[in-house]
């Protein structure tokens, strides 16, 4: 069995375990993750790796947020607090998150590498390798973090 096809294995009996506590929200976010999961494999015409699942995930996760974001602006906290609850529990799935410190470590790391390897300090016009550099790094590692956070962080560490 592969990997995509453990994680899915793994949501299916989250979701008998949901179903029968009758955890009707848990339950629906299980399927729309399995259905999600599926979806990207009958794209794709082959099982997904890890790495697939894992951004396929990740992807859900930054449609929940940014969803957030709008219902925010439209005052609507019911479904602000539905999406916050959806991205609970599909982080389950996913590896752990760096915090903020350790990103900041990260991106500080990755940068130095880089400029190390270009001969000079990385401007602004170097966002595009200074990301790749951050990315490859958290690949290494095998964590995950916001690419938001990690972009701002990025631009931060390439302006002082």
């Amino acid at each position: 069995m592969t990997d995509a096809g453990a994680l899915e294995a793994l949501i299916s009996q989250h979701i008998v375990t949901a179903m029968k506590a009758h955890d009707a929200e848990r339950t629906g976010t299980l399927r729309l993750i399995k259905n999600a999961l599926k979806n990207k494999a009958i794209e794709k015409r082959a099982p997904l790796t890890q790495a697939e699942s894992e951004q396929a995930l990740a992807s859900m996760i930054k449609q929940r947020r940014d969803s957030i974001e709008q219902f925010a602006k439209g005052n609507r906290p019911d479904l602000v607090q539905k999406e916050q609850a959806e991205i609970v529990v599909i982080e389950e799935f996913l590896p752990k998150a760096l915090d903020e410190a350790g990103l900041a470590a990260l991106v500080t790391e990755a940068l130095a590498e880089l400029e190390a390897s270009l001969g000079h300090k990385p401007t602004q016009k170097e966002m595009g390798p200074a990301m790749k550099a951050v990315q490859a790094k958290l690949q290494a590692t095998g964590v995950r973090a916001d690419g938001r956070a990690m972009s701002e962080l990025v631009k931060k560490g390439l302006a002082g």
